[in-house]
Parts: structure tokens; C-alpha cells; sequence
């Protein structure tokens, strides 16, 4: 059998070490709060506005509404559990990158909405979802080098951040 060190598997450490594994559950505490903010932003703009979404004009691939609460349940559970995996790795340089990156894509996240659904915007929204798309891909290239599998967990999100932005540009174009 063979045996690992904490420095090869940080939560041998964590599970080790009492105080380390309050810590790092007040980590998943803070990233999901911060999540789960990110998110009531997005729903407090999306909630006011229906009358004027429902009268846009929409590509042929928009999704039926119920489908984007299940996705966004999902995609924020992935975030939240990619930057805490990230977290939970040994700090230095690449992890604190990561992690800042993890905040710029949560900010982006969090500005579409009001963007979109609060200000009617759908360009400055686009604009949005592209400077999204490139901080989640550089969280996501950093994150792959401190911790694989924090990064594969966004790859869902990535996914759907390049749907959204056809669905954004096309809005755009059928809505001038």
C-alpha cells in the first residue's frame, strides 16, 4: 500500500487536523454564500421583468423556462465545490490566481442579469457574457493546475455560458 504525504493529498491534513476542517468549512460557507448571492442577484432582476421578455423575439433554440432553474442549481453547485477544491489545495501563487479568477467570473455572472433583465441591455449583457466566458476559461486553465478535477467541474459552466451568448446574440439581432 502506499502512503501518501499531506503535501501530496492536502485533505489527508484536513481530515487530520480539527481546526483545518473548520476552516475549510467555513471556506465551502463563504464561497456558497457568496454563490448563493451571486444567484439572488440574478433572480431579484429576473423576477420584475417577465412582460418584457416574453414580448422579445427568440431564437428557435430557446430553452422553456423551467429548464434554467435546474441548470443554474447545478452550474452554482459546481462552482462553488471547484473553488473550494481549489482552496482546499496548498497556497502559493497558482491557487490565490485561481481563486481570484473564481471571483471576477462570479462578478460577471452576477452583473448579467441586472443587465439584461434590469436595464434591458441585451448588448452591454453580451459584452458581459464575453468577459465571462474569458475569466471561467482562465479560472479554469489556472484551477486545472492546482487541482484537475476543481477544473473539469466547470466545464459544464463553460458550456453553458457559450449557449447563453448565442441565445444573447441572437436576441440581440432579432430584437434591434
Amino acid at each position: 500500500m502506499q502512503e501518501h504525504t499531506a503535501l501530496e493529498n492536502p485533505s489527508l491534513t484536513t481530515l487530520g487536523n480539527p481546526s483545518l476542517r473548520v476552516e475549510s468549512f467555513a471556506a465551502l460557507g463563504t464561497l456558497g454564500a457568496l454563490t448563493v448571492g451571486t444567484a439572488l442577484v440574478g433572480a431579484r432582476a429576473s423576477s420584475s421583468t417577465q412582460l418584457w421578455y416574453r414580448r422579445l423575439r427568440k431564437p428557435a433554440f430557446q430553452p422553456p423556462a423551467w429548464v434554467f432553474g435546474p441548470v443554474w442549481t447545478v452550474m452554482y453547485g459546481l462552482m462553488t465545490f471547484s473553488a473550494w477544491k481549489v482552496w482546499n489545495r496548498p497556497a502559493g501563487p497558482r491557487r490565490s490566481w485561481a481563486l481570484l479568477l473564481w471571483g471576477a467570473q462570479l462578478g460577471f455572472n452576477a452583473l448579467w442579469s441586472p443587465l439584461f433583465f434590469g436595464k434591458h441591455r441585451q448588448k452591454a449583457a453580451l459584452v458581459d457574457l464575453a468577459a465571462l466566458a474569458v475569466s471561467l476559461a482562465a479560472y479554469t486553465g489556472v484551477s486545472s493546475q492546482v487541482d484537475r478535477s476543481a477544473a473539469w467541474m466547470m466545464a459544464p459552466y463553460l458550456a453553458w455560458v457559450g449557449f447563453a451568448g448565442a441565445l444573447n446574440e441572437e436576441i440581440v439581432r432579432l430584437n434591434p
